[in-house]
């Protein structure tokens, strides 16, 4: 059951350290909408340390010489008087969650929307493996967007018991809970 206990800790891959998130600083268009995404599996932020630096050098954001990704850990505060959202399985709420965050003219948005009463938005991760699922899925290759029978083909091929989780830090009062332990280079 994935769940935000006190105490717990979360971990963070990037090509860099992060001590203190900055919305500003974090992307659009992920998973479950803008925010600092964590993680409770430190051998999942490890691969997405490599990820990003991947493109950050692609991206000439860092030295193409950086041999190195880091993981940054936080331990978690009471998450009391924060509204949380928790996709408990990769089902179809989450998969329309996710597909309307990533696109920027989904029929879903009004999901995004109402996703945005929750400071943390957490669930399985639709990762690298599983872009090219759901990016079928948002071309209608499995059928009409929304319908059934397409939301349970795409389900079926992401394999969901295999997913990692993932959890969005989407406010500035939800950041405030997490206590920066340290960060560590992961190499290539």
């Amino acid at each position: 059951m994935l769940e935000l206990t006190d105490n717990l800790i979360l971990y963070h891959g990037s090509y860099c350290e992060v001590t203190t998130p900055d919305l500003d600083k974090c992307s659009k268009f992920k998973d479950f909408g803008q925010g600092f995404y964590l993680t409770t599996s430190l051998k999942q932020a490890e691969s997405f340390s490599k990820i990003s630096l991947t493109k950050a050098i692609s991206n000439n954001i860092v030295s193409k010489d950086q041999a190195f990704g880091i993981v940054s850990s936080y331990k978690l505060k009471s998450t009391a008087h924060l509204n949380i959202k928790i996709f408990q399985t990769a089902n179809q709420e989450w998969l329309h969650c996710i597909v309307s965050n990533r696109s920027k003219n989904s029929s879903f948005k009004t999901i995004a929307t109402s996703m945005n009463n929750f400071d943390i938005i957490g669930g399985k991760i639709a990762n690298d493996a599983t872009n090219s699922t759901i990016a079928a899925y948002m071309n209608g290759l499995y059928g009409e967007i929304g319908s059934q029978s397409a939301d349970n083909i795409c389900i079926s091929l992401l394999l969901p018991e295999r997913l990692q989780d993932q959890f969005c830090f989407r406010t500035d009062s939800a950041l405030k809970r997490l206590n920066f332990i340290e960060s560590r280079k992961i190499w290539l």
